[in-house]
């Protein structure tokens, strides 16, 4: 030990970087080193020890790009996980199960579909909440390793992951109950509606016939119920056992009146997902028309033939750049996606074309879209929601032209009614006219998803059949990638441990001392 502080001492004396540091006060967690980078230039990145009393410098390269990783947070402070959104930490969790537990940010980037930034940033705050470490290869790669049980370390930090699950269960029984609501109001509309023209009908003959028209009143108080019990016999059944489409009649009246939601939700994540990990399966070189299935691209045609612009969201999530081969051909290299701490191999040269599709039958070829439906709801509910409606809209007019005729000031249900009437009837023309506008928007809404959908599968088809042309492009960007897989006897620096505690020889520091000495 002593004779590697010596080496180490001297080569930070040798270099001139700052004078020799002072004794601390405590044995220090780490100490300076030097890793080469490809121009032999040492570059900084911090690793702050537990209350240090002074901070050594640990000199890699990390990723694509020189600079400093942040200190981990100490235990005790604040759930750095808890600043991150919700989605993005889930991601980067989902990742990191995938490969195990060690990871590389190009790894998570490309798994989860996120930016390199929100990944490392996810990463950095995992790491700081669950007890995981950092190690370095030799090459200077920074990967992060987290232990097996971090999920539930990071569980009984997190107050917020504790509360997300109750939040989610209360928006579903929210939106549950808005379904529902709308849907019983349909019948109590019902019921209102008609039980006032049978009041103001009753208040308009003698006596007598007012008590007969009572009685009769009394027992037509429940048909408009009567009748939907007898629509929906079944109601409380189906409320017990979950059909197929997951819908009772009661929810069946909101799905007719405003759908299903989007089809396509998470739409997105997805299609970012499927580009990462294409792109990282491909060794991190790929070309515009192998992402082009993936992207809302035009068909394909003279005049977009050469058009690779719809490209430049992909450079950007990803950090990619265009480079020219020897053929003059343009493809895309992700250098942050070549990078990996999985041992999953990637595509071979001969796979392309008909052998490419073949070799990853699983995997889908595009990126497709659902159309919009009108509603979940089966015909016979549909039909039996449109009748109630119509019988509604039709109660609603009539109860008008009777509050118009009334001559003396009505009171009790009538008074009531009449209150009441400007909902009743915007609520009857709304259950109409809102279907209607939706039937018309999804009509257009859905020719346009067909046709993005037929565009990236006929991008997809070029694929499968490429012309010699596009062959010797696929074969090129084959040539050009370079998946670096960064395995555990690369690793030359952990902070799992203390630095007395690794496996640091004094004849490796020495090499390395005279190789910098040469230059």
């Amino acid at each position: 030990m002593a004779a590697a502080t010596t080496a180490s001492i001297s080569l930070s004396l040798h270099l001139r970087l700052r004078p020799p540091l002072p004794p601390p006060r405590r044995p220090a967690r780490y100490a300076a080193f030097l890793l080469p980078t490809p121009s032999f230039l040492p570059q900084r990145l911090r690793l702050a020890p537990c209350r240090p009393t002074w901070r050594p410098d640990v000199r890699v390269r990390a990723g694509s790009s020189i600079g400093a990783l942040p200190a981990l947070a100490r235990p005790g402070g604040a759930v750095e996980t808890d600043r991150l959104p919700s989605d993005v930490r889930d991601r980067a969790m989902e990742a990191v199960d995938h490969f195990g537990g060690r990871v590389t940010i190009g790894d998570v980037a490309s798994r989860a579909g996120l930016q390199l930034a929100q990944a490392e940033r996810a990463l950095q705050a995992l790491a700081a909440d669950t007890e995981g470490f950092l190690e370095v290869s030799e090459d200077g790669e920074v990967l992060y390793v987290f232990p097996k049980d971090y999920r539930t370390k990071l569980a009984g930090k997190s107050f917020r992951m504790r509360v997300e699950p109750l939040v989610d269960k209360a928006k579903e029984v929210g939106a549950y109950l808005v379904r529902v609501s709308f849907g019983t109001a349909l019948i109590a509309s019902i019921v209102l509606v008609y039980t006032t023209i049978i009041a103001i009908l009753s208040s308009s003959s003698d006596e007598d016939s007012r008590g007969r028209r009572r009685r009769s009143y009394g027992s037509t108080i429940i048909i408009p119920t009567d009748m939907f019990w007898y629509l929906d016999a079944d109601y409380y059944r189906r409320r017990r056992v979950e059909k197929e489409n997951g819908m009772n009649f009661i929810e069946s009246v909101f799905s007719f009146v405003f759908g299903d939601g989007d089809p396509n939700d998470g739409l997105e994540e997805k299609r970012w997902k499927m580009i990462g990990q294409y792109i990282s399966s491909n060794g991190g070189v790929v070309t515009a028309e192998e992402l082009a299935p993936f992207l809302d691209v035009p068909p394909p045609s003279e005049e977009s033939k050469d058009d690779e612009s719809f490209i430049l969201p992909v450079l950007l999530r990803f950090q990619g750049h265009p480079e020219v081969d020897e053929q003059g051909n343009i493809l895309y290299r992700f250098p942050s996606l070549q990078r990996t701490a999985s041992s999953k191999s990637g595509g071979s040269r001969e796979y392309v074309g008909t052998k490419w599709s073949a070799m990853f039958g699983g995997v889908e070829k595009y990126l497709e879209e659902k159309p919009w439906k009108f509603s979940k709801a089966n015909a016979a509910e549909k039909a039996m929601v449109a009748g109630l409606g119509g019988l509604n809209l039709f109660g609603v007019i009539i109860l008008g032209n009777l509050l118009k005729q009334m001559t003396v000031t009505p009171g009790g249900l009538i008074s009531f009614a009449a209150q009441l009437y400007p909902l009743l009837q915007i609520y009857a023309g709304s259950f109409f006219a809102i279907p209607l506008f939706r039937w018309f928007l999804l009509r257009k809404t859905n020719n346009d998803i067909k046709k993005r959908n037929t565009a990236r599968e006929q991008r997809a088809q070029e694929l499968l059949s490429p012309d010699s042309s596009l062959r010797r492009k696929l074969l090129s960007a084959r040539d050009m990638a370079q998946r670096k897989v960064i395995t555990p006897e690369e690793i030359v620096y952990t902070t799992e441990k203390d630095l007395s505690e690794q496996d640091y020889e004094v004849k490796e520091w020495e090499r390395r001392f005279k190789e910098l000495e040469s230059e």
